[in-house]
């Protein structure tokens, strides 16, 4: 029983970490240029790829956008011919930009309203692996106020403080078994919260290449007062106290990143981007219980994940005075070890291919779409604590669409 409950609430760091639920849609024109944006001057998007380039733009900017997201995974036991997979749901990641200062002033203000994670998944309650999850719904909500400042016609920085709120949803059933023989369930759910900053640099040169340099600073992100819920027989409902809460702080890693941005003919820019994540700070995870039974004790589960690497690279053609084409694409290195791969984000290296159009719907006001298609590699393993074992097939389908206002 006491492994069992350590099972169970092991589970929710990967929720948070893994890379399956870090949301890279953060603006629509960089979302089809391959995610590149560190180095590059488009739109209020900057905020969050680079603070030092929003004083360059040479525009405000008030937009929004939205990148629905089919997340397509199937799991094969080993040993079976079985298939199971997620059910028909519907992430829908979103953000939002505000840009203002006055023009060529050597400042700028801006705000921006982002989702940098999230997962929306539903494996059901018949699958192989409903003791480890039947579904998750995770929502993570930044806030940055920011501040960008012109050092000299060529050199910008800028920094924002950043206000994280999560909420977390998570069903999976327990092994036990009532009189009328229906299956125990558990429920995990709560807010979270935490704080941090994002700084960056932007450099234009003499050549027409511009660089931009961004670090996004790990949060330390707490729940506080979750509340567990269980259903279990009544003959053992005395091991899991209700009503029970528990807390829990996890730290969401930081991000440096690099960019280049070059326009090789009137009509083309190209842009690439490195990024490192120093997913290497998440060890250990533990969970303090409001109420403990010699069965439902405080528990610490390993993790040790290891950094991550993601390379990118996009292009853009300006066809018409209004009309916008952009494609490309990317590579990721997974976090998760071997050994730790869960439901929750069957995770793996990845690549991924993009594109977008942009279009002038008037003087001050564009329309731009973006599609992603992202293949997870297939990854065969046998999870260290729960012991499920096959191999699972992940694909990831996104359209986007974003306005913008500027002036």
């Amino acid at each position: 029983m006491k492994k069992l409950l350590l099972l169970l609430f092991a589970i929710l760091p990967a929720m948070v970490f893994a890379q399956g639920f870090q949301v890279n849609l953060h603006g629509q024109k960089q979302i089809a240029m391959g995610h590149t944006g560190t180095g590059l001057l488009q739109d209020g998007s900057s905020i969050l790829f680079n603070p030092g380039a929003v004083v360059m733009l040479p525009e405000n900017y008030v937009q929004a956008g939205i990148s629905p997201l089919f997340f397509k995974s199937a799991f094969n036991p080993s040993g079976t011919a079985d298939q199971f997979r997620v059910k028909n749901k519907v992430a829908t990641p979103f953000t939002a930009y505000a840009v203002w200062g006055p023009k060529n002033s050597w400042w700028k203000l801006g705000l921006g309203v982002y989702t940098p994670y999230g997962g929306l998944t539903d494996w059901g309650d018949q699958w192989t692996g409903k003791y480890v999850l039947e579904s998750l719904d995770l929502k993570a909500i930044y806030f940055q106020p920011t501040i960008s400042i012109k050092l000299a016609d060529f050199l910008s920085v800028g920094g924002g403080f950043v206000y994280n709120h999560g909420t977390v949803t998570l069903t999976r059933a327990i092994p036990l078994v009532n009189s009328a023989g229906d299956v125990g369930q558990a429920e995990l759910k709560g807010n979270a919260h935490g704080f941090g900053w994002n700084a960056g640099v932007f450099l234009k040169t003499e050549v027409g290449l511009t660089i931009g340099l961004d670090y996004r600073s790990k949060i330390n992100t707490t729940v506080k007062n979750g509340d567990a819920i269980f259903n279990v027989p009544a003959s053992i409902q005395a091991n899991f106290p209700q009503p029970n809460t528990f807390t829990t702080t996890l730290p969401l890693p930081s991000t440096s990143s690099i960019g280049l941005g070059y326009s090789p003919a009137k009509n083309w820019l190209v842009a690439v981007d490195v990024n490192f994540t120093h997913w290497s700070v998440y060890k250990v995870l533990g969970f303090d219980y409001a109420q403990n039974t010699p069965t439902l004790q405080d528990t610490y589960s390993p993790r040790n994940y290891k950094d991550g690497w993601s390379y990118r690279a996009g292009a853009q053609y300006k066809a018409t005075d209004k009309l916008f084409l952009r494609a490309g694409g990317g590579y990721a290195t997974t976090a998760v070890r071997d050994g730790y791969v869960t439901p929750e984000a069957p995770d793996a290296n990845r690549y991924y291919f993009t594109g977008g159009v942009g279009y002038a719907l008037a003087k001050h006001l564009d329309l731009d779409v973006s599609f992603e298609y992202e293949r997870v590699i297939s990854r065969t393993q046998t999870n260290i604590e729960s012991q499920l074992s096959g191999t699972f097939k992940t694909n990831v389908y996104i359209p986007g669409l974003s306005l913008a206002y500027h002036w």
